[in-house]
């Protein structure tokens, strides 16, 4: 493509589609590139019962919606994943994992973070069937059910915490024999009788009736015991990965390896936005990302006016 974008989005979850929106109706005419995952995380998820207006809602269809939404009103949207970014001149270019080269004068990068999962047996066929990694999103759908959080640190803490509410039936499976949370982080769990620690510990298989998870294989690492026990809900929460691997070297990262944002969406290069879950290491809310979408096409809008751009 030889004519230069005013906007390119790279990402299509509610950051990247909400940006794709307010972009369009800023007659901004962005290109929306939707990765190897479109829809995001959400795509993975059964029903949302947190976004404003919706009582309840497949998140795929959420997801659906938004994309219908941004291309009705004029979103161009490319089916390809961008591979490879060049940050350094101006207009800015992108090539997909076709080798095509698309150049623009700003882009919002909206990529989110990709779960760490376990990669055991089961553990894909029950995806998102009472598998997942979200106990915000999905915890409430386990009243007084058996859950299992996997991982020590401050997420698996908080999970577990958070699924008190719900259910006093919580096994926390960890590899190591001490837990690696932040000390306040271990406390809150070690001093509730709702949640039981199994240290040593590794989930060796996923199984379940077709429909939804129903028990598991659970491994002692230091007797290579094996037992099943019965699970109505798995949360994984050992850390998510921010998908920033085109943009590692074009762009300052937070310690976490998060894309570093000044002013909300500002990345370290003028008219280079981020929004969503690849700039958020602490809400990773669909909703939150939605916001930050708005903001960052808010902001390329105004750089671009004030570069005379537009």
């Amino acid at each position: 493509m030889d004519d230069v974008r005013k906007l390119i989005i790279i990402g299509s979850g509610p950051a990247g589609l909400t940006a794709g929106i307010y972009a369009t109706r800023a007659n901004l005419k962005p290109i929306i590139f939707e990765g190897k995952e479109p829809g995001g995380q959400l795509m993975g998820t059964t029903y949302v019962e947190n976004w404003p207006g919706e009582k309840k809602i497949l998140g795929p269809t959420l997801m659906a919606n938004m994309r219908d939404h941004a291309q009705h009103l004029g979103c161009t949207f490319v089916s390809e994943e961008i591979v490879k970014v060049d940050f350094s001149k101006r207009p800015f270019s992108v090539w997909t994992n076709k080798d095509k080269e698309f150049k623009s004068h700003s882009v919002i990068i909206a990529t989110g973070t990709s779960p760490k999962k376990l990669g055991i047996p089961g553990e894909k066929e029950y995806w998102g069937k009472g598998v997942t990694t979200c106990a915000v999103c999905d915890g409430a759908f386990y009243p007084d059910k058996e859950v299992i959080i996997v991982g020590g640190g401050d997420t698996a803490m908080e999970d577990a915490s958070f699924m008190t509410k719900f259910t006093d039936k919580i096994t926390i499976v960890h590899i190591l024999d001490s837990l690696t949370a932040c000390h306040a982080m271990q406390h809150r769990v070690l001093d509730n009788p709702k949640i039981k620690i199994l240290y040593n510990s590794t989930l060796k298989e996923i199984k379940g009736d077709n429909n939804h998870v129903t028990e598991t294989v659970i491994e002692d690492q230091k007797t290579g015991q094996k037992k099943t026990v019965p699970v109505d809900a798995i949360f994984i929460a050992i850390g998510l990965k921010p998908n920033i691997k085109p943009f590692e070297n074009q762009l300052e990262l937070t310690s976490y390896g998060y894309i570093k944002v000044t002013g909300l969406t500002k990345t370290s290069v003028e008219g280079v936005f981020a929004a969503g879950d690849v700039a958020d290491d602490k809400y990773k809310q669909a909703i939150t990302s939605a916001g930050t979408g708005c903001m960052a096409a808010l902001d390329a809008e105004r750089y671009l006016a004030s570069a005379k751009l537009i």
